[in-house]
């Protein structure tokens, strides 16, 4: 339950940060369309890059070297 409020908290304030930074009121329905454009936007880089990190993740070697005696 704690992942999944921390995800949508994240998402929000995701959101939030869209329409701060893009200066948007969101009493214009082209406001609302755009910043609906810019969400899909961050959400697709967001997948794209945690594509990336796990990829870089999974190709590290996490075990320890062993001293061949």
């Amino acid at each position: 339950m704690k992942i999944i409020m921390f995800l949508l908290l994240f998402l929000f304030v995701g959101g939030l940060f869209i329409i701060s930074n893009q200066n948007l009121k969101l009493n214009n329905p082209e406001n609302i369309n755009l910043f609906f454009t810019e969400y899909k936007v961050w959400l697709n880089d967001l997948v794209d890059n945690s594509k990336t990190v796990s990829g870089f993740l999974i190709k590290m070697e996490w075990l320890p070297e062993v001293e061949k005696v």
